[in-house]
C-alpha cells in the first residue's frame, strides 16, 4: 500500500509499519552513506579518547572518586539524557490526538499523558525538563572534559587533543548523537511508543519534582513580564491561585531569583578571581574576557533556543507575513526553502551547537578551589565549595538566562526573533554543520534502536491526522499563545504526519475537504 493510499482512505485497522516506512526513512544516496560511516567512525573515536582521557584520571570526577565511577556516571547521564530528550518529543506531539486512541494498547503511554496534560502541566515539564537537560549535560562534562591540558592521552597530537578534549567535539559528538539525536528520530515518529515505560513515567515525575521545587521558579516572573510588554495575556488551564497557594508560588520565585543572584555572584567573582576551569584550560584569555565570553555563549545558546521557537510559530502564518525586514526574509527564505526540509535540518545542526555552547558554558563555572585552603569563595564550607566546584550553578544560571527567557521571549515576539541579523548568520552555521554530517550517524543508531525495541510509527495505532477526522476522532486545538515553553529539539511534528513541516493542520472533516480542494488546485495551476 502506497502512503497516498494511506491518506485517502478511512480506517482504524493498524497496518504494518512496512506500509509507511516510506513516508519516513531517508534515502540511501552515495553522500549520505559517505556522512554515516564518517560519522559513525568519529562517534567511535571520540568515545575511545574520552574513555582513555578518564582512565587517565585527568577528569574532575575521575580524579576525586575513581575513573570507572567517571565511566559510570558518564554512561548512566548519557542513557537518561536520551530520554529526557526523547519524551520531550512524544510529550510535545501528542497532546492534540484524543488519548483514547492509544489508552488500552499503551497504558503507560496513557498514564504518561494523563499526567503531562493535566492543567499546566506540560509547561511545568518543560520548565522541569529544561533544567534536568543542562544539569546532565554538566555532569557529563564533569565526567569528561580535562583538568590539566598537558596530560597524555593515547600519545595523541596537541592539535588533536586541543580540538577534541579542551575544546571538547568528542564530549559534543557522543552526547548530542548517543544522548540526544537518536532518540528524538525515533521519538518524532513513534511517539506512543517511545514512552511506553516506567522509565519514562519515572522521567517525568522527576522534572515535575524539579519544577515543584522552586529552583526554576524566576523564569515564571520574566513569562509574566513578558507577556505584559507584548499584551499577549498567558493561557491556562487552571484556576488563578489564591490564598496559600499564590503565596506558596511567589515564595518560590522569591527563593529562585535569591539562588540565580547567588549563582551569579559566585561565577563571576571565580570568573574575575580566575578561579575557573577556563584559567587553566585557556590562561591567556583575561577575567574580563572570561566575564564577556560567558554572557556571549549564553547569548549563542538563549538565540538557538529562540530561534526553534520563532521558525514554529512563523510556519503557521502566510508566506507574506513571515519577514518584514531584509534579513527576516533572507531567514524565511533559506529555512522554508522547498517543502520546509532546512527546519528539520536547522534542527540537527542547532543541537550541535547548543551542546558545544553548553560545555563551554560549563568551562566557565567549575570552579577550581581547593577546599581547606583558606579561600572558599564567600567563606563558604569545605562541603559547599567542594560542591560548587563542579560548576552546577552554571546549570541554573544557562536554564533561566540562556534558555528559558529567550524562549519565552521568542513565543511573545517570533517576528522579532526573524529580523534579528544574527538568526540569519546562526541559520547557515547550522545548516552547514548539518549538512556535513558529524552527527549523521544518529540515523543508523536510530534505525538500530528501532528494530531492537520494536518501534512503530505512530499512525499503525493512531492513524494518520486525516484519518482521525474522518474517523471522528479529530485532533485537538492545542494553545500555541505567548508564554509557553515548546521545549527543545523536535518540535512541531503532527502526531501520525508524513510531512517534515506540517504547519497548520485541519481540525474537522470541513477543513480537511477544503485542504484537499486547495492542494488539488494547486497541482493543476502546476501542472499549468
Amino acid at each position: 500500500m502506497s502512503s497516498a493510499e494511506v491518506d485517502s482512505t478511512p480506517t482504524t485497522t493498524p497496518v504494518k509499519h512496512d506500509d509507511h516506512a516510506d513516508s519516513h526513512d531517508v534515502k540511501l544516496t552515495p553522500f549520505n552513506v559517505l556522512r554515516y560511516i564518517g560519522s559513525i567512525g568519529l562517534l567511535i573515536f571520540s568515545i575511545i579518547i574520552v574513555a582513555a582521557l578518564m582512565f587517565t584520571g585527568n577528569t574532575r570526577v575521575a580524579k576525586d572518586a575513581n575513573p570507572w565511577v567517571a565511566l559510570i556516571v558518564c554512561i548512566l547521564a548519557i542513557v537518561w539524557l536520551s530520554m529526557i530528550e526523547g519524551q520531550q518529543a512524544s510529550l510535545v506531539g501528542l497532546p492534540p490526538v484524543d488519548p483514547t486512541l492509544y489508552k488500552d494498547s499503551h497504558p503507560l503511554t496513557y498514564k504518561n499523558a494523563a499526567l503531562a496534560f493535566k492543567g499546566d502541566n506540560l509547561d511545568r515539564y518543560l520548565m522541569g525538563r529544561q533544567f534536568m537537560v543542562l544539569l546532565v549535560v554538566f555532569v557529563i562534562n564533569q565526567c569528561s572534559s580535562p583538568l590539566d591540558p598537558k596530560v597524555d592521552v593515547l600519545g595523541l597530537p596537541d592539535g588533536v587533543k586541543f580540538i577534541f578534549l579542551d575544546i571538547g567535539l568528542a564530549m559534543i559528538i557522543f552526547t548530542c548523537i548517543l544522548g540526544q539525536l537518536t532518540t528524538q528520530v525515533n521519538a518524532s515518529y513513534a511517539m506512543i511508543d517511545f514512552i511506553n515505560n516506567y522509565f519514562a513515567l519515572f522521567t517525568l515525575y522527576t522534572t515535575m519534582v524539579v519544577e515543584f521545587s522552586g529552583i526554576m521558579h524566576a523564569s515564571y516572573l520574566i513569562q509574566n513580564i513578558l507577556a505584559a510588554v507584548s499584551g499577549k495575556p498567558i493561557s491556562t488551564n487552571e484556576e488563578p491561585k489564591t490564598g496559600m497557594t499564590f503565596a506558596f508560588f511567589w515564595g518560590r520565585v522569591l527563593m529562585s531569583l535569591a539562588i540565580l543572584g547567588f549563582c551569579l555572584a559566585v561565577t563571576l567573582s571565580a570568573l574575575l578571581n580566575g578561579q575557573t576551569s577556563v584559567a587553566v584550560k585557556y590562561p591567556s584569555i583575561s577575567p574580563g574576557l572570561a566575564v564577556f565570553l560567558l554572557f556571549f555563549f549564553m547569548s549563542i545558546v538563549g538565540m538557538l533556543e529562540g530561534m526553534q521557537i520563532a521558525f514554529f510559530a512563523v510556519a503557521k502564518l502566510p508566506a507574506s507575513e513571515r519577514g518584514t525586514s531584509f534579513f527576516g526574509k533572507k531567514t524565511c527564505e533559506l529555512l522554508f526553502r522547498g517543502n520546509g526540509e532546512n527546519l528539520p535540518g536547522f534542527m540537527i545542526g542547532r543541537q550541535l551547537t547548543v551542546v558545544c555552547s553548553f560545555f563551554l558554558v560549563g568551562s566557565f563555572t567549575s570552579l577550581t578551589i581547593e577546599p581547606g585552603m583558606g579561600e572558599n569563595i564567600f567563606g563558604v564550607s569545605d562541603g559547599a565549595q567542594a560542591f560548587l566546584n563542579y560548576g552546577f550553578q552554571g546549570a541554573v544560571i544557562t536554564t533561566i538566562l540562556a534558555s528559558i527567557t529567550w524562549q519565552l521571549a521568542a513565543s511573545a515576539f517570533p517576528i522579532a526573533f526573524l529580523n534579528n541579523p544574527a538568526t540569519f548568520i546562526l541559520l547557515v552555521i547550522a545548516l552547514f554543520l548539518e549538512r556535513i554530517g558529524l552527527c549523521a550517524g544518529a540515523w543508523v543508531l536510530a534505525s538500530v534502536q528501532k528494530k531492537i525495541m520494536k518501534f512503530e510509527y505512530d499512525e499503525v495505532y493512531v492513524g494518520t491526522p486525516e484519518e482521525r477526522i474522518e474517523n471522528d476522532h479529530a485532533d485537538k486545538e492545542f494553545d500555541s499563545d505567548a508564554g509557553h515553553l515548546y521545549g527543545g529539539g523536535f518540535t512541531g511534528h503532527v502526531c501520525g504526519s508524513h510531512d517534515a513541516l506540517d504547519g497548520p493542520m485541519p481540525h474537522s472533516k470541513d477543513a480537511l475537504e477544503a485542504k484537499r480542494s486547495k492542494d488539488a488546485l494547486e497541482a493543476v495551476d502546476a501542472q499549468a
